[in-house]
């Protein structure tokens, strides 16, 4: 294998050296320009990237093959938090995290302290990153390279942000957002350790009333519960406060007079208490005027919402489970002075008409899915079924007063805006889950006034991506619903923060254009990058005016490159790069992108180009696991691509990876399968050389026919799974299908000196080369071809080598095989003699006539019978056809789709010149006397009439 490997690095610099992945504009080809995300260098490359990548450069390398001029660029993101995070963590000495630097990335000791400084750090990863990617073989345009702090590159995007902000796209208003205390900035997706995804939800506040002048409000995504309320749960043991919030006393936990100040509200701290001081009292509701008890709840979550809760247990599996425990823990209720009777007579109230549920669902689901308490995990499932019903199909019951009979999906806002205006709620914004900036500070929602937003609620905006979404090709195609629930829900989106590393917000001083607003249209950028290298174009000379001709085609080239120094020339050349190369043909990412980048992705793109040239397509892939498990470098379950490359080589890495998913399906990255992909490719290497040395004068036998004719079908089944991206199975077919085909022909040959096994060779390397690049050219130059096999063209499947008949003889002999060795292992019989009797030419009549009639529509008896009992050949058979048409109807469901094509075509087979053809295979394989004779043939031996019994393709056998 270790030969192998260095015949990677070998043709590496061929094709360095060739330049052959330098795509240059071409009017004379077709161009395919295909992306993938840059990645962030705070840490080095692994698997998860080298998945998403390999399946890029599969697909990249197959469109060159198929004449296109294809263009792979790549990039890297030095933009955010995410580098200056994990600096600072080194700066500050975090023994943890240095430890996984040592341990996990490899980077040596007497680097780690440089590491301090983000920008070493960033070009250390940057420069092993790109050494991993050469070594992987990926068929990049490097002229192309860049990093996102490049100054030539921050003149783009302030381009597109002038853009964007002229096109009214960018807005100053004030929103909730993710914030980190510390940075004091807004967290973007890719700013974040933890919760990525994760955004503002705002709460309905019920203000329920304590005493005249004090109010509990408890936090609620479903204010119509409102009238099944039966309790309030405080956790005894949080901290809780008395706070002037605005005009009003409120009583909410600690954290939540906390949050609420950084969203725009003035609250004043009276005094703090726990939260036992509550418990027992009573309050009012304040829609039915009811009072009703304060109970202990331990499981409250003091740092949510407001840290009060309100319980319906009709309708919330959790309350049921909390009062029925509580009810049965009498001596709990005595500690804070409350009579156990009490809370005994505490009902679940109705509120809601659900299908297929009674008057009391939570306890009907609490009890049909066996929960046996608030700690197990199905009371979470239970949950999210009974809100997802009841607010889709629930109906509000007589008790909810003027909405009684309205449904709870068409109700909600109805009755959040009438509560408002009553003075009964109010509200607040929260996360649902833990968000945790790269700097590790803990992230709260602030509502942020003054703020750069871009405008995604925009709905003309929203409209025109959706009108994008709609032209492209989405692999897989389920994905595209995704991208419309995307596009619906995404609000205003904090496009700057202030700190990190990026370009400066062109009209906002101090800040800076966050991770995912930077990153949604640089691949234009790579179209001119390769002049602004080239040329050394200084990033004073990349003014707007030069930007709006390049990309958007404005103003007089002479008189913009007289005004900038600039040369006409080379400004000229630029513009018709990019004119050349956009649209985006295909981009290719992981599934965890949908939500952000690869919508905002469409979004800038309608917002800044025409329609010409908005994206053409985008892939979606799984999230890689390691070894079954979650990703994850502090837990050391990681691998970097270096390593993963250093152990196994590119091939074995690649070809393991793309066989272990394809769509939105997680791969997993596990060490034996590609210590078995290794092991494979090199058993192909040895078998394609036996080829290759032992290849004789060409033949033109059946199974010549059959090998040529079974190859067209590959050449097309690879071809189109790799047109929709699906890279696994395609591999599976080039691979492993395609060599199961060459060993059928060895075996049924008995030798490999073959000049046509030599020829469909090259045929088979040909459709292995975009996934195995390295060992593909290797067995190329090996057959003495003198061009690369990744510039070679893509085999077209010819109809001419097509042969049905030939491939229905193989696939008899197959059956003939796969049938005997299932009566071997029924009867346990050790064979010296096997009898096949095949079918009389009638019932072949009987069955291709089925066949036929099953390919339009479905098969009735009694008109096939009507056709069949007009056949002047099946007139002496014809109470034997009723039987055997009744019988083939029956199965020919069973029967393969591509035989039921194919066998009328080809008419009768004649199985019994077939099978004593390969009389001397069969003996060899069964190491018994093998007998044939036809059904019809009245010298047969066939002691047990098992001829009677024989149909077209299942031969009748018979063993001694």
């Amino acid at each position: 294998m270790e030969f192998l490997k260095q015949n990677e690095e070998k043709w590496q610099k061929r094709w360095e050296n060739a330049k052959i992945f330098e795509a240059n504009p071409d009017p004379s080809k077709k161009k395919f320009f295909i992306t993938f995300p840059y990645p962030y260098m705070n840490g080095p490359l692994h698997v998860g990237h080298t998945f998403t990548a390999s399946r890029v450069d599969a697909y990249a390398r197959f469109k060159r093959m198929q004449g296109y001029n294809v263009l792979f660029p790549w990039a890297w993101h030095w933009t955010g938090q995410p580098l200056a995070g994990a600096s600072e963590r080194v700066a500050k000495d975090d023994k943890e995290f240095i430890n996984v630097l040592k341990e996990v990335d490899g980077v040596p000791e007497e680097e780690i302290k440089k590491f301090a400084d983000p920008l070493y750090m960033a070009t250390y990863y940057t420069n092993e990153g790109r050494d991993s990617v050469k070594r992987a073989g990926f068929s990049v345009d490097w002229r192309r390279e860049f990093n996102t702090i490049m100054p030539t590159y921050q003149k783009f995007i302030e381009w597109q942000y002038e853009s964007l902000k002229e096109k009214g796209y960018v807005s100053k208003g004030t929103h909730p957002v993710v914030w980190c205390p510390k940075c004091q900035s807004p967290t973007g997706d890719h700013d974040r350790q933890v919760g990525e995804g994760v955004t503002p939800e705002e709460y309905t506040l019920i203000k329920f009333k304590l005493d005249n002048e004090t109010y509990l409000p408890a936090a609620t995504f479903r204010p119509e519960t409102i009238y099944g309320v039966t309790n309030i749960w405080i956790n005894p043991d949080a901290t809780y406060v008395e706070a002037q919030v605005d005009n009003e006393k409120w009583v909410i936990s600690e954290k939540a007079a906390e949050k609420l100040k950084e969203q725009g509200r003035v609250v004043s701290t009276k005094r703090t208490f726990r939260g036992r001081e509550l418990v027992g009292k009573t309050f009012e509701n304040p829609i039915t005027k009811d009072r009703f008890l304060i109970l202990p709840g331990w499981f409250v979550d003091s740092t949510q919402a407001t840290g009060v809760v309100y319980s319906v247990p009709a309708h919330a599996p959790y309350d049921w489970l909390a009062l029925k425990d509580l009810q049965e823990k009498p001596e709990t209720l005595r500690e804070f002075g409350i009579d156990p009777k009490a809370v005994k007579k505490i009902k679940p109230i109705s509120l809601i008409k659900v299908e297929d549920f009674g008057d009391f669902p939570a306890i009907e689901l609490v009890e049909q899915m066996k929960i046996k308490d608030q700690h197990d995990p199905k009371a979470e499932e239970a949950t999210k079924l009974l809100y997802k019903k009841e607010f889709h199909g629930g109906i509000l019951k007589e008790n909810c007063m003027q909405y009684a009979g309205k449904m709870v999906s068409e109700v909600k806002d109805i009755l959040i805006r009438d509560f408002r205006k009553q003075r009964t709620a109010d509200s607040m914004y929260d996360l649902p889950q833990s968000v945790i900036c790269r700097c590790l500070t803990p992230c709260i929602v602030k509502v942020l006034q003054d703020q750069w937003f871009l405008t995604y609620t925009d709905p003309e905006w929203k409209e025109k991506t959706k009108e994008a979404l709609g032209k492209m090709a989405i692999y897989p195609e389920t994905a595209t619903q995704w991208f419309l629930t995307v596009i619906d829900w995404l609000k205003e989106w904090a496009c700057a923060r202030t700190t990190g590393f990026g370009t400066p917000l062109p009209w906002g001083k101090g800040w800076i254009i966050e991770t995912l607003s930077d990153s949604t249209v640089y691949m234009a950028f790579y179209t001119i990058n390769k002049h602004i290298r080239q040329y050394n174009i200084k990033p004073e000379a990349l003014t707007k005016e030069v930007l709006n001709y390049i990309f958007c085609e404005k103003g007089n080239a002479n008189k913009i490159a007289s005004k900038t120094g600039l040369n006409g020339e080379i400004l000229d050349a630029m513009r018709k790069e990019f004119a050349y190369w956009y649209p985006v043909d295909l981009r290719v990412s992981a599934k965890e992108l949908v939500p952000n980048h690869l919508t905002f992705f469409i979004f800038h793109h309608v917002a800044l180009f025409p329609e010409r040239q908005w994206p053409k397509a985008i892939g979606v892939n799984g999230m890689l696991m390691i070894e079954g498990k979650q990703m994850h470098k502090s837990k050391g379950n990681f691998v970097t691509m270096k390593n993963a490359i250093e152990e196994y080589g590119a091939d074995a890495t690649r070809c393991a990876l793309l066989l272990a998913a394809e769509g939105m399906d997680d791969p997993d990255w596990r060490s034996e399968n590609v210590k078995d992909m290794q092991n494979k490719l090199e058993s192909f290497y040895k078998f394609a050389k036996d080829i290759i040395k032992n290849a004789k004068d060409k033949e033109n036998g059946h199974l010549e026919k059959w090998l040529m004719s079974i190859l067209q079908h590959r050449i097309s089944e690879v071809t189109e799974n790799l047109e929709q991206m699906k890279t696994r199975t395609a591999l599976e077919i080039a691979l492993f299908e395609t060599w199961n085909d060459f060993r059928w022909y060895i075996r049924r040959k008995g030798e490999k000196e073959s000049e046509t096994l030599k020829e469909a060779l090259k045929t088979w390397l040909k459709l292995l080369a975009p996934f195995a690049p390295h060992v593909c050219e290797e067995l190329w130059s090996e057959i003495q071809e003198k061009t690369f096999i990744s510039t070679a063209e893509w085999p077209k499947p010819s109809k001419k080598q097509v042969d049905i008949y030939a491939e229905e003889q193989e696939n008899l002999i197959k059956e003939v095989i796969e049938d005997t060795l299932n009566v071997l292992k029924a009867t346990k019989i050790t064979p010296k003699k096997i009898f096949y009797y095949t079918a009389a030419p009638w019932k072949w009549i009987v069955y291709c006539n089925v066949l036929e009639k099953s390919k339009s529509r479905e098969v009735k008896l009694n008109e096939i019978m009507k056709e069949l009992a007009a056949n002047e050949d099946l007139k002496k058979h014809l109470k034997e056809v009723a039987g055997f048409a009744s019988k083939m109807v029956k199965e020919v469901g069973k029967i393969p789709e591509k035989r039921r094509e194919n066998i009328p075509t080809m008419k009768t087979l004649n199985e019994e010149e077939v099978i004593k053809d390969a009389k001397d295979f069969l003996m060899q394989r069964f190491n018994a006397q093998i007998s044939v004779y036809s059904e019809e043939d009245a010298k047969r031996y066939d002691p047990k009439n098992k001829a009677s019994v024989s149909m077209p393709y299942r031969p009748a056998i018979y063993i001694e």
